[in-house]
């Protein structure tokens, strides 16, 4: 499963609130709601995000088996 609890701390670590990615970088809600439940999104919206937060891939989402797929 890939999660993006990362996400939200390098946000924090950036001091970028997630109203400040609605309202002055055009992320949509949905989208930040899709992260959140960790939902499948586009690679643009990544793409974006990595971009705003000058940060790495690997530092807003993740990787984790899930037991089923062992």
């Amino acid at each position: 499963m890939i999660k993006f609890d990362r996400l939200w701390i390098t946000l924090k670590k950036k001091d970028i609130s997630q109203y400040q990615l609605i309202k002055n970088y055009g992320i949509d809600k949905a989208q930040l709601q899709r992260l959140r439940k960790n939902m499948i999104v586009k690679t643009l919206i990544l793409n974006r995000l990595c971009t705003i937060l000058e940060c790495q891939i690997e530092d807003i989402m993740e990787f984790v088996p899930d037991e089923t797929d062992m």
